[in-house]
């Protein structure tokens, strides 16, 4: 997991990618963390990314660095806990101007039963479960 995290945090951007009325959603994301085991996510109640991953918490990261990309496929479960809300933004202090822990928008989603597949054209794909 650490592997994932690390790429990922690399790369400052990846794409998640959800599901609304059958019809996939994609769009850029960068907040990526490690809190208590876990990779989690951010995001605000207010936007519909929240809304689709509530009703359908299957999801999918991708993100490339220039040479290697990762495909994440896992579930998405809201970590409700104030102390994740804080982790998440002391870690990104840029989105601290529009969330704050405990504010009623600032959400959390922990990804679990995440299957992590690094790929190149180079190298055979290696998959890594968490």
């Amino acid at each position: 997991m650490k592997e994932v995290y690390e790429f990922l945090k690399k790369c400052g951007t990846y794409y998640l990618g959800t599901v609304e009325d059958g019809q996939p959603r994609v769009r850029p994301f960068g907040t990526i963390d490690l809190f208590d085991g876990r990779l989690t996510i951010q995001t605000g109640k207010v936007k519909e990314v929240s809304k689709q991953m509530l009703a359908n918490p299957k999801v999918e990261l991708c993100a490339f660095d220039g040479e290697r990309w990762l495909r994440v496929a896992a579930t998405a479960v809201e970590e409700p806990r104030l102390e994740a809300q804080k982790h998440m933004l002391d870690a990104y202090p840029s989105l601290q101007k529009m969330y704050q822990p405990g504010d009623g928008n600032t959400q959390i989603f922990a990804l679990e039963n995440g299957t992590a597949t690094f790929s190149s054209f180079t190298e055979a794909p290696r998959t890594v479960h968490f």
